[in-house]
């Protein structure tokens, strides 16, 4: 039975010691879902959000998110990462986010794909919020890990190299 990592035994949190751990590639994808009103997806189509291209913005604030993720969760190391992608797709009801990121480090980059699509997510919120308070920020997941001692994860309905489109009224 896997146990929680950042605990000692005395119930203390402690941050994981990877110092024994090889530098191995290790690469994490995550998405995330902002539900927009159509209105506000109008705008976007048209580049007449309130404050500039919000996709754009949004995947700035995502990559320039993942490299802080140590400041942001308080016990993530600090990692050397190599590669980080991020996009925001319009869809029918929203903006999908995906994000891809890589580093050769002793330890996963699960959380800084997972940051970078909470802050491209949060920035769409923010860069549409005067044309749209009700919007919702959905479904963030992970999508898939490589690299690692823990081996490969790969979430159920997802293929290697593309997503398989699930129906969520998007």
């Amino acid at each position: 039975m896997p146990k929680l990592t950042h605990y000692r035994k005395c119930g203390a949190v402690a941050m994981v010691d990877v110092t024994a751990k090889s530098v191995t590639e290790r690469t994490a994808v995550a998405r995330g879902f902002v539900r927009v009103s159509s209105a506000a997806l109008r705008a976007i189509r048209r580049v007449e959000a309130p404050k500039g291209n919000p996709l754009e913005i949004a995947r700035i604030a995502g990559i320039a998110a993942a490299k802080r993720t140590s400041e942001w969760i308080p016990l993530c190391h600090p990692l050397p990462l190599t590669h980080i992608d991020v996009t925001a797709r319009l869809c029918k009801n929203g903006v999908e986010i995906t994000s891809r990121v890589t580093a050769s480090a002793r330890t996963g980059v699960e959380m800084e794909a997972l940051v970078a699509v909470a802050a491209a997510a949060l920035t769409v919120y923010d860069m549409l919020k005067a044309l749209d308070k009700s919007m919702t920020i959905t479904d963030i997941e992970l999508l898939e890990k490589r690299g690692g001692a823990g081996g490969d994860y790969l979430r159920a309905g997802r293929r290697t190299g593309r997503t398989v489109r699930v129906a969520r009224g998007r």
